[in-house]
């Protein structure tokens, strides 16, 4: 059986996160998508939050789990049994982003690191402008699974 980890701080979850697991979940049995306790990024959802959108949102796609974690991405994925990491990247930055992370977590303990490139339509979504963009009054609606939108909506009031 094929495990690979999504990570990602997924703070809100966006429709490019929904495509790059949707996408994952056609290439692995299980995706763990694994939410990030990162301390050095104050989140506008708590990790609780995020966690419960993505298991709502995901809640169709056959082999898909949402969980946390806090530390090494690759000691997470020793314990999670997996082959692979999935990242999304929307362009050059993000790839040259990546690869070092890649490298370094295939050098730590020989888990390979897959890239799926966003959807052409999606490619310039970030969780951090919409949550700009929905600061200043912008409708994100469109971007976001339902779901997040209303928790968006309620959390920015």
């Amino acid at each position: 059986m094929s495990i690979a980890v999504c990570p990602g701080s997924f703070d809100p979850p966006t429709l490019g996160h929904l495509d790059v697991i949707g996408r994952a979940s056609r290439l692995f049995d299980t995706v763990v998508v694994a939410v990030l306790v990162n301390p050095d990024k104050a989140g506008l959802f708590d990790l609780q939050e995020r966690q419960d959108l993505l298991a709502e949102v995901t809640a169709d796609l056959p082999g898909v789990t949402v969980t946390t974690f806090s530390g090494l991405l690759v000691d997470f994925c020793r314990e999670q049994g997996a082959e692979a990491i999935v990242k999304g990247v929307r362009g050059a930055a993000d790839v040259d982003y990546e690869l070092q992370m890649a490298q370094m977590n295939r050098s730590l303990t020989g888990v390979d690191t897959v890239f799926l490139p966003t959807s052409p339509q999606l490619s310039y979504l970030s969780s951090s402008l919409i949550k700009q963009v929905a600061r200043y009054g912008g409708d994100v609606s469109e971007l976001l699974p339902p779901a997040v939108a209303r928790a968006l909506a309620a959390k920015l009031g």
